[in-house]
């Protein structure tokens, strides 16, 4: 009997020390975070109007800053006149002015006449050396002036020819070229005048103001900082011995001190590159060193207030 005894006094102290010393439920903390987009300008200028302010909730589109930039606007004028320049120049190569057709056949006219009158005096050149009236010498001038009243008719019709088709297929092209490229040089004129008023890229509040009207900013200047409130989501780093039973697609408790709420939120990123966490090292323990890993999860219902930054908690271990 006493054996009996002290067999179940020994259970009961065993049991006591395992109720005292086992390994309770692991409180880890994470933290609120949502999508941001730092607003800047691609050109440069100066403040003209600021149209948002810190807090304000935004639309994507919405303008938020106006730039004053006089060169830019003097070079958008000036890239459109070139253009009309170009158009000018590629309509007078694809046209003749009447008043030049008119003298090319005036010009055939008269050789034409000219020719005529060459084939006139052969034959009666011809006539006179056949009766040994009209040396050969002067028949063979005759002769060498018809030819040469000949190739003015031809010289005269290819005139007319080239004034009535314009400027050649080269010349055409070339003109068309410098049209398109004046076009596109206006185009990128027209881009940095839409730069200058800047918008916001999406929808979401303003979390960091940082200009004033008046100042001169360059391209890349910050503007403001926009945070997607809607897109908020929980972040944890926990050790890799910790992720047993967590996957993509399941369910966490969180609990939002600030909030003074407990939601579902469902994991919807295991991050694959862990890393060394320092207060777990070999040496100390004598085990291997455990890495970390994020872990994401959303809510599965609107949470109206969460905001980045605030604290969530999980429970693991229970």
């Amino acid at each position: 009997m006493p054996f009996v005894l002290l067999a179940v006094l020994a259970l009961a102290v065993a049991g006591a020390v395992w109720w005292v010393t086992r390994p309770g439920p692991l409180l880890i903390q994470g933290e609120v975070a949502a999508p941001r987009v730092d607003v800047s300008a691609r050109t440069s200028g100066r403040i003209a109007d600021v149209t948002a302010d810190l807090g304000d909730t935004v639309e994507a589109g919405l303008v938020l800053v106006t730039l004053s930039n006089p060169q830019l606007v003097t070079a958008h004028a000036a890239a459109a006149s070139g253009l009309e320049v170009a158009r000018a120049s590629e309509a007078a190569a694809g046209a003749t002015r009447p008043e030049l057709i008119r003298v090319r056949e005036a010009d055939l006219a008269l050789a034409h006449a000219d020719l005529r009158l060459s084939q006139e005096q052969i034959a009666r050149d011809t006539e006179l050396s056949e009766q040994g009236l009209r040396p050969q010498a002067l028949l063979d001038q005759s002769l060498r002036n018809v030819e040469t009243a000949t190739r003015r008719v031809e010289a005269a019709q290819a005139q007319l020819d080239l004034a009535r088709a314009g400027a050649s297929p080269e010349d055409r092209a070339v003109a068309a070229a410098q049209v398109a490229q004046a076009g596109a040089t206006l185009a990128q004129r027209q881009a940095d005048l839409d730069e200058l008023t800047v918008t916001a890229p999406m929808a979401g509040e303003i979390s960091a103001r940082l200009i004033e009207p008046g100042e001169n900013i360059g391209p890349g200047t910050p503007l403001f900082t926009i945070v997607d409130l809607d897109s908020a989501w929980f972040t944890f780093n926990l050790r890799e011995d910790l992720l047993a039973g967590l996957k993509v697609g399941g369910l966490l408790s969180v609990r939002v001190p600030a909030l003074e709420v407990e939601v579902e939120a469902q994991i919807t990123l295991i991050n694959v590159q862990g890393q060394f966490a320092s207060w777990r090292a070999t040496r100390a323990t004598g085990d291997f060193d455990l890495r970390s890993f994020e872990v994401r999860a959303r809510s599965t219902a609107p949470l109206p207030g969460l905001r980045p930054g605030m604290s969530a908690l999980i429970t693991l271990g229970e």
